[in-house]
């Protein structure tokens, strides 16, 4: 088979199952397949794919078209223009919580030193675009999760950042110093139970749960955090989370005692990251 023919049965394929973007899909699952880039694929339509290729192929595919996250199939998933590892049971990161990174990077930009924490930090994400920064930062980074601390663990050697971020395997900030932080960053799980049909599919059935849902209205995590975020932070300290859409109101309440509130909006417009100073 061609690349061409297979990149339209592919296409094809990923259609009848309802899978968005299916030429994106199948372009990236190709690519994946004969480790190459997208100019590649355009470049040599009429070359022939191997007999294991095609395999290889055909078994990424039918993983997509059951619903399987790409980043799942490939293993990758770039973020602040870095390669990260991922799969099951890591949260895959996603654009949007690019905001985060931008916000604390604005936040510290006249601190000769700052010292960041990053609270669930899942694949390492936000930790790890801070740290590939803020060469000068002190970057930490909890995760309750052991299989997702591993994943952290490794992006952080394979990025070659392992000297650079300290990884607590804890729940939220439990055991970290007090105090001692100029930010807590975050990008909790802020979905509630009840907009779980909201959720797409292949989020709901194949990523971590504890890392998407927290509660009936996706407050149950922050409403723990922030009160341990003010333990952690110095004074005039702040506190950076990716919230949802529909959710700045509540959390505004919830932040309602600290000296400063401001809210930082998607390319949509959408309310995507607040961001709480301590009491200087």
């Amino acid at each position: 088979m061609e690349i061409r023919q297979a990149l339209r049965d592919g296409v094809a394929l990923l259609e009848e199952h309802g899978v968005g973007s299916p030429r994106m899909n199948a372009e990236v699952l190709l690519m994946f397949v004969l480790a190459c880039n997208r100019a590649y694929l355009y470049a040599h339509p009429e070359r022939e794919l191997s007999a294991e290729e095609e395999a290889r192929y055909q078994d990424a595919l039918a993983q997509r078209a059951r619903g399987v996250p790409a980043q799942y199939i490939t293993g990758h998933q770039e973020f602040w223009g870095l390669d990260f590892l991922v799969g099951p049971g890591v949260l895959i990161p996603r654009p949007e919580t690019e905001h985060v990174v931008e916000t604390v990077l604005e936040l510290v930009k006249t601190i000769a030193e700052p010292r960041i924490v990053d609270v669930g930090t899942g694949s390492g994400a936000i930790a790890l675009a801070l740290a590939s920064e803020l060469p000068q930062a002190r970057v930490e980074a909890t995760e309750i999760s052991p299989e997702a601390l591993e994943t952290a663990r490794a992006n952080a050697a394979r990025l070659r950042l392992d000297g650079h971020v300290t990884f607590h395997n804890t729940d939220l900030l439990n055991g970290v110093d007090e105090g001692a932080f100029d930010v807590v960053a975050s990008n909790p799980p802020y979905v509630g139970d009840s907009e779980e049909d909201k959720v797409q599919l292949e989020v709901r059935k194949f990523e971590p749960r504890c890392a998407v849902f927290a509660g009936p209205e996706g407050l149950d995590v922050i409403r723990r955090l922030a009160p341990q975020a003010r333990q952690v932070l110095k004074p005039g300290g702040w506190l950076v989370m990716e919230i949802g859409f529909s959710m700045e109101e509540k959390v505004r309440e919830l932040l309602s005692a600290w000296a400063e509130l401001r809210v930082v909006p998607d390319l949509r417009g959408i309310p995507r990251v607040i961001a709480a100073q301590k009491q200087p």
